[in-house]
């Protein structure tokens, strides 16, 4: 078992507990001394009320951040320093309305870095490993601080921005890669442009995949789908652009993610009551990042739901773990015949029927009873059952029957970062 900063991933809970609040601590010198938008929501309170108050503090969400940005552009007033102290700017990619702006300072950034080692060296992850980052390259976050972070490691990073799928994967076997950074969708849209071309994936040098964006890499079908199509390990990873990178999978526990918890407070709460959810209940995640100083996050409201259990991991570390990793966002849930249902759901049965090469939902909530419609683009050499099937593996599953319809070859948008497949009529 290989660890990044041994001494705080092998703490025991009570270590860990300690750990964090040493760190809290030492933030809170400097941003209640200068940041304008924590003294003013935690009321003036010094930092032992703060620490000692901790699970009474009020939360922080992104609406706020998003008006605090409008009413004090171009960055708000969640700044500990002066902007001249900053050197990076990311927003986020406007997922959930209007995009945010975050800057960082270079010993923030150092610390995004520090998360990825940790992330890395839990997936066995060496020096001798070979990287392809099939991304834009653009404001959004993205996988900027996984490439930097494997650059100071010592690997060899292929940044294959600006290039077709046919490129990067053209790329990736005449460098010998053996590492993949991608969202779970982009990893099977490059295995489906790798069957078109008559590419043998798993037949690669490539060994492991490090998905994130979206649900899917935790997803059973789809983690299946990925892993077949690569003849290599996919590991799961979740992270935000305004929070940092702050889950990931060990080699020996697949199948979840275990929350940074040296690096970060993460809890678990009831959206509707807001009050702690009990140990292997779903529950929204609040995280508070410990070494981003410059624009920090305390007691944040992801909007990510997780089912967090505790104890110590086959891999030594005593890390909160999310049973079946992030099982997908508040705001896209819907309700269907009394059902809660997410697309997550709809994606690990869509990828466990296998023959679809893309398919996109809408709900539709006009009329008196909520629909589902499901169109789905076969895959070369689907049978002329596969929408049936689907309806009937759906009703199987979820208890109601989605309207499901076949649609040209080619028909549906592809996706390189986060998939955009669901859309609500109401």
């Amino acid at each position: 078992m290989a660890y990044f900063v041994q001494e705080e991933e092998t703490l025991d809970r009570d270590g860990l507990v300690a750990l964090q609040r040493r760190k809290l601590t030492v933030m809170l010198t400097d941003v209640l001394a200068t940041n304008a938008f924590y003294r003013n929501k935690f009321g003036g309170q010094s930092i032992d009320e703060v620490v000692n108050g901790f699970a009474s503090l009020p939360f922080t969400c992104r609406a706020e951040i998003q008006q605090d940005q409008r009413d004090n552009p171009p960055y708000g007033t969640n700044l500990t320093y002066p902007v001249e102290r900053y050197n990076r700017l990311h927003q986020t990619s406007a997922s959930t309305g209007a995009p945010l702006r975050v800057v960082d300072r270079a010993e923030d950034w150092n610390w995004w870095k520090r998360c990825w080692g940790i992330l890395y060296r839990a997936a066995g992850v060496t020096a001798a490993d070979r990287f392809i980052f099939p991304f834009s390259f653009g404001p959004f976050i993205g996988f900027w601080g996984a490439f930097e972070s494997a650059v100071e490691l010592g690997n060899l990073c292929l940044p294959a921005g600006g290039m077709t799928t046919s490129a990067r994967l053209k790329f990736l076997i005449e460098n010998g890669v053996t590492m993949l950074g991608c969202t779970p969708t982009y990893a099977l849209r490059m295995a489906e442009v790798a069957r078109e071309e008559g590419i043998d994936l798993a037949g690669s040098t490539v060994r492991g995949l490090i998905v994130a964006g979206e649900p899917g890499g935790s997803i059973p079908a789809t983690r299946a789908a990925i892993e077949s199509a690569w003849g290599a390990r996919a590991f799961d990873h979740s992270g935000l652009s305004e929070v940092g990178p702050f889950g990931f999978e060990c080699e020996e526990a697949p199948g979840g993610m275990h929350m940074m918890e040296s690096e970060f407070i993460v809890e678990a709460i009831d959206p509707d009551s807001q009050r702690a959810t009990p140990e292997g209940e779903v529950g929204e995640l609040v995280v508070t990042n410990l070494g981003r100083w410059g624009m920090p996050l305390v007691r944040y409201r992801t909007g990510d739901l997780a089912r967090l259990r505790r104890g110590q991991c086959d891999c030594g570390r005593h890390f909160a773990w999310a049973e079946g990793g992030i099982l997908g966002r508040i705001d896209d849930m819907f309700f269907i015949r009394g059902n809660n249902v997410y697309p997550s759901q709809i994606d690990d049965i869509v990828r466990g029927l296998g023959g679809i090469a893309e398919y996109r939902l809408e709900v539709d909530a006009r009329g008196p009873m909520t629909q589902l419609k499901i169109e789905i683009e076969p895959a070369a050499g689907a049978d002329g059952e596969l929408a049936r099937r689907l309806e009937r593996a759906v009703q199987d599953r979820l208890h109601f029957k989605p309207e499901v319809c076949t649609v040209a070859a080619g028909s549906l948008p592809r996706f390189e970062m986060k998939a955009r497949r669901l859309t609500k009529l109401s």
